[in-house]
C-alpha cells in the first residue's frame, strides 16, 4: 500500500522538477493508492530563499492559489485511480508566518497539512552551509545550542497548530558539523525531542519518514534511527 504524504513540484516551487501532473502520474505508475499534494505556503518579502529573489508574496501567494486550482482539478481527473489528498507544508519563522497559515486554511478546504521548520532565528537552516552557519552564529556558534533552539521553535509550532503530519523532524542536522550526531549524546537537545515527540502523540499527530535525506547525502532519513525507536 504504497503512500505519500509530503511531495513538491517544479512547476510551484523553485528548488523541485517536473509538472503537479508528472508526480501524479508517476506515483500511479508505481503503484501508489494515496499521494498528498502539499507545496509551500507562501513566504513574506523577507524570508524568501536567495532562489526566490524575483518572487514576492504577491506573487507567491498568486503562484500558491494556481496551485490549488491545479491540484483540485487532478484531484478529479484522476479519482479513478488513485486518491489524492491536497494539502500544504508550512513555514515557522515569523508571527506572520502564523497569519499566512491563517489565512490559507480560510480561504481553502484542505485534507491535511505538514508542520515544518526551515528557519532558526529567521534564517534559513536547510538552504545551503553559508546559511546555515548564519543562524548557528546567532546562537553562540555551536551546532548544540541552535539544534536546542530548533527544537524549541519546532515546539511553538507544534503547540499552536497541531499539525496532522510533522515534516522532517530533525532537519537542523542536514548542514550540521555534525550532520550524523547520536543526538542522545547531547541531553538537552535529546529532552527537547523527547518533550516533542510525547506532544505529537498527544494529539495524534503523525511523523513522517522522509528519504529527501538520503539525496542530500545523509546515512538515514529524517528522523533518524533513535527517534525513530523513541517516537513508538
Amino acid at each position: 500500500m504504497p503512500f505519500s504524504h509530503h511531495s513538491h513540484s517544479g512547476q510551484f516551487c523553485a528548488h523541485a522538477k517536473n509538472t503537479l501532473e508528472e508526480m501524479v502520474q508517476a506515483a500511479i505508475s508505481r503503484g501508489f493508492e494515496t499521494f498528498a499534494l502539499t507545496e509551500h505556503i507562501p513566504r513574506d518579502n523577507d524570508d524568501l530563499y536567495p532562489e526566490e529573489e524575483r518572487e514576492s508574496l504577491g506573487s507567491l501567494t498568486t503562484l500558491f492559489d494556481a496551485y490549488y486550482q491545479e491540484a483540485v482539478r487532478l484531484r478529479e481527473l484522476y479519482a479513478s485511480e488513485i486518491r489524492i489528498l491536497i494539502g500544504f507544508e508550512t513555514e515557522w519563522i515569523r508571527p506572520r508566518s502564523l497569519e499566512i497559515i491563517n489565512e490559507l486554511l480560510d480561504r481553502y478546504q484542505f485534507d491535511l497539512f505538514i508542520g515544518s521548520v526551515h528557519h532558526v532565528h529567521t534564517v534559513p537552516i536547510d538552504f545551503d552551509r553559508d546559511l546555515y552557519e548564519k543562524s548557528r552564529a546567532n546562537s553562540e556558534d555551536c551546532d548544540e545550542k541552535l539544534a536546542e533552539r530548533y527544537f524549541d521553535d519546532q515546539h511553538d509550532m507544534l503547540q499552536i497548530l497541531k499539525p496532522p503530519v510533522v515534516g522532517h523532524l530533525d532537519l537542523i542536522r542536514l548542514f550540521s558539523d555534525n550532520k550524523h550526531v547520536e543526538f542522545k549524546r547531547w541531553e538537552t537537545v535529546w529532552n527537547r525531542i523527547n518533550r516533542n515527540l510525547d506532544f505529537i502523540a498527544s494529539y495524534g499527530g503523525l511523523l513522517e519518514l522522509n528519504s529527501s535525506a538520503f539525496r542530500k547525502g545523509m546515512k538515514t532519513p529524517y528522523p533518524e534511527a533513535d527517534i525513530c525507536k523513541a517516537s513508538k
